[in-house]
């Protein structure tokens, strides 16, 4: 059995590698600095940018998960590079490559979003991950290297904090019973990915031959708001609801002069303001398999962020 290599150990790479090593795998992580040991997690500190540092790191690699996230106001500085060295890796390694993604290349779209959509963003992010998905699935159909991409919606759950929208800006708020504030319509209909299901698509993807060659939408439950997912997060923590309010856009426009965060979400400002809705039965019909129930994703997010704030 060969080696998972997964690269970056934000949520979505730690996530997938720890459920590698339940499913009996070695491990091997990837990062710019390394990170604290961890039982059956092999790490390497090295800059995945670097084409023949990555590919010596990956050598006996039988699957590349790609979660790495390039910090969000560098991504047209950190993306190209990094994209190029990870398609080296796996042509040189010969293992299956999995890319972590998500909707941002479909750009404004009316409707459901499904894989079969043409990537059709203009903006800057939404142009960067359509072209890491189109350049390595150019090397797929040369026969250089063999690629899927998994795409997840704003996701969830254990382990997400300050990148979420369901996260450190919600939970610890309406745990202590504060009045919540969020971007957009807080009553548009979204789709919300949770985080362990998105660690067993990119697993189960690269396991099945069959899926390589195309882009995957994650198992995801049917889209609520952000009002009525708060409201459903507060019962089941068994606290009152709290307020739910919309920024006010003058007050994004000036907190977005000192936070490079707010500042590069006014590209996907449209994924909040409307609904924003993910289809993702193509994966359910293929692998016959379905999103984590609703209840469940929520009772494990409210103990997780009990857990930490007990902690802090």
């Amino acid at each position: 059995m060969g080696v998972h290599v997964v690269i970056g150990f934000g949520p979505a790479g730690a996530a997938t590698a720890r459920l590698l090593v339940e499913k009996g795998h070695s491990v091997r992580v990837v990062t710019r600095s390394g990170r604290p040991a961890e039982p059956g997690i092999e790490q390497v500190a090295l800059d995945a940018a670097v084409p023949e540092r990555l590919a010596e790191a990956a050598q006996g690699a039988t699957a590349l998960y790609n979660c790495a996230s390039p910090p969000y106001h560098h991504w047209a500085r950190d993306w190209p590079p990094l994209a190029a060295s990870v398609n080296h890796a796996a042509e040189q390694t010969g293992a299956v490559l999995v890319l972590l993604g998500n909707l941002y290349g479909y750009g404004p779209v009316q409707g459901e979003l499904t894989e079969d959509l043409p990537l059709a963003a203009t903006g800057t992010k939404g142009r960067i991950r359509a072209d890491i998905w189109e350049q390595a699935l150019s090397l797929h159909e040369k026969g250089r290297i063999r690629v899927a991409e998994v795409r997840a919606s704003d996701f969830f759950g254990p382990g997400v904090t300050d990148g979420g929208h369901l996260a450190s800006r919600v939970v610890p708020r309406l745990l202590e019973g504060k009045p919540v504030s969020v971007l957009g319509d807080p009553d548009a209909p979204h789709s919300w990915t949770y985080l362990p299901d998105v660690a067993r698509t990119l697993i189960e993807v690269a396991e099945r031959e069959s899926a390589w060659g195309r882009a995957w939408h994650v198992p995801t439950v049917p889209p609520l708001s952000i009002r009525e997912m708060t409201g459903r997060l507060a019962g089941q923590a068994r606290v009152r609801p709290v307020p739910v309010r919309r920024l006010p856009s003058a007050a994004l426009r000036v907190a977005s002069f000192v936070s490079p965060l707010l500042r590069e979400l006014q590209e996907v400002r449209y994924q909040f303001d409307r609904p924003f809705v993910m289809d993702s039965s193509a994966y359910r019909e293929a692998f016959g398999a379905d999103a984590t129930p609703l209840d469940h994703q929520l009772a494990a997010t409210v103990d997780w962020w009990r857990a930490r704030l007990a902690r802090a």
